[in-house]
């Protein structure tokens, strides 16, 4: 019998970039994305930082005019299939929260700002899906506005994954500042982005690669540039070809005299920045050659939704290695999360949670105990920093600090303000997983061998009533664990009473 093709489904990205802000919305179907729209804007949001590192308010403006563009491209998007991240000049930003909040606002969809190396991988996984019929080992290099990311991974694997800090456009207000165009600025700059290069040469020189291939603006540019001159072929860089490019920008003596067949007039005033950068990558790697690749971080970013939710899920992986890294206990990890699971379900008709929602309470049930590696006291703080501030990939900074915050929240004084810390329209919900994720350790402080089942939970609006069965209602331990319990939830504003067995 024919099976009926499954129908496509609509994906879109936004990707906040250090110099440009890019859309890309299209139909996954059968394994490929096919492109339904594609635009970007230069925003330059790393130039509008000032000496104390905020955004100033007119490169906000820019940024929010050019997502009132693209908001009408994504009205038959579903939201659970659109991701909105941010990179380098968020990351940055000490008011990066201001201009996120506005933003969310405008596009009605949370942002996520991905840690460098998070954004590392979601680059190669795009490079990787525009490079899936060639094989063997790939350097990929992406040179962005604020940040330039390094992988080497083969077929769909990272095996190193590293973001400096260095851009386009950051070089450009460094090394650059009043214009002059000169080879003695262009070295400094080559020389900084080599300082920045030293502590990953000689690993990445290690690992090896066959393809070395570059991706996003900058190298796009050079490409397009020394092809349109006649000095490589189409879609390739050389050694020659980028000297030749350099000696070409240093005879403009000016940034706003930039002008080149192939290069695009609003990237001409931060292109021999980048320049410099891909000079000083093809110096530390000793390249010849690099060839240019469509495929990016917002290619990535839709490649990486197709798997959430599923087992193909980014985020699985991460999270087994956590578990054997730091050696948590598996069974009482297992049993929490059963028990977990077991009082979401008594809930389901008084407590609503997406799905996402749902599986970050079990993965913090799953980790909870992970500060313990570090010491036994005050051990959920230290899980918590572990959470926040490591590299995991597969997360994005809101997730780190939304799964640090229920591990930070699963025993002792219920952690108000840290609530506080998550965004709003979270912090409702959030604080209904911790109380449940609470309950779970506590019913198994015991470490029993198999999860307790002889329990009854049930919500009257925020108001929780427990109901032991005979034999917990027995524990010594456990009711006096309890009583603390009440008085901590009490403490928060919550309400929880324990209620003897019918």
């Amino acid at each position: 019998m024919s099976r009926t093709p499954s129908a496509p489904r609509r994906l879109a990205a936004i990707d906040l970039g250090s110099n440009s802000f890019h859309l890309l919305v299209a139909n996954y179907h059968q394994g490929h994305l096919q492109v339904v729209a594609r635009l970007g804007e230069k925003v330059q949001l790393a130039a509008g930082l000032d000496a104390s590192g905020h955004l100033s308010e007119e490169a906000m403006e820019r940024a929010l005019a050019c997502l009132a563009r693209f908001a009408p491209f994504l009205e038959e998007t579903p939201k659970s299939q659109l991701r909105v991240v941010g990179t380098n000049a968020l990351r940055a930003a000490h008011n990066s929260q201001a201009f996120i909040r506005r933003a969310e606002a405008l596009l009605g969809h949370p942002i996520e700002i991905v840690a460098g190396r998070e954004e590392a991988r979601l680059i190669y996984l795009g490079a990787a899906h525009a490079l899936a019929e060639v094989h063997g080992r790939r350097l990929i290099v992406d040179i962005g506005g604020g940040s330039t990311e390094f992988i080497i991974g083969e077929d769909f694997a990272p095996l190193a994954l590293e973001s400096l800090h260095m851009g386009c456009v950051s070089y450009t207000s460094r090394f650059f500042p009043d214009g002059e165009l000169s080879d003695k600025r262009m070295r400094r700059a080559e020389l900084a982005a080599l300082s920045e290069l030293a502590n990953i040469r000689r690993h990445y020189r290690r690992l090896g690669w066959a393809d070395p291939v570059g991706s996003s603006g900058t190298i796009k540019a050079a490409a397009a540039v020394l092809a349109a001159s006649g000095d490589c072929p189409d879609g390739l860089i050389t050694r020659q070809g980028l000297g030749t490019l350099r000696q070409r920008l240093l005879r403009c003596k000016r940034l706003d005299k930039v002008a080149m067949e192939g290069l695009k007039a609003d990237r001409a005033a931060v292109f021999p920045a980048g320049i410099a950068i891909l000079n000083a990558v093809f110096e530390a790697f000793q390249l010849e050659e690099m060839r240019f690749a469509d495929g990016a971080l917002r290619e990535g970013v839709l490649y990486d939704l197709v798997g959430r939710h599923t087992a193909e899920d980014s985020r699985l992986p991460t999270l087994t290695d956590l578990r054997e890294r730091y050696r948590i206990d598996a069974q009482q990890a297992d049993n929490v999360t059963a028990c977990a699971r077991r009082l979401l379900d008594q809930l389901r008709d008084d407590w609503a949670f997406t799905t996402e929602q749902t599986e970050f309470l079990a993965w913090a049930a799953q980790l909870h105990e992970i500060g313990l590696a570090i010491s036994h006291s005050q051990f959920h703080r230290h899980g918590a920093y572990l959470l926040a501030h490591g590299d995991l990939p597969g997360f994005s900074r809101p997730e780190q600090q939304a799964l640090a915050f229920l591990v930070r929240a699963h025993r002792r004084k219920f952690p108000a303000k840290e609530l506080t810390q998550l965004p709003e329209a979270l912090q409702g919900d959030y604080a209904r997983l911790a109380r449940l994720l609470r309950l779970a350790v506590l019913l198994n402080h015991s470490r029993p061998e198999s999860p307790p089942q002889d329990f009854q939970l049930s919500a009257d609006g925020e108001a929780l009533t427990l109901r032991l069965g005979s034999q917990l209602e027995e524990q010594a331990l456990l009711s006096n664990d309890l009583e603390q319990e009440v008085a901590y939830q009490e403490s928060a504003g919550f309400a929880l009473t324990i209620a003897p067995s019918s």
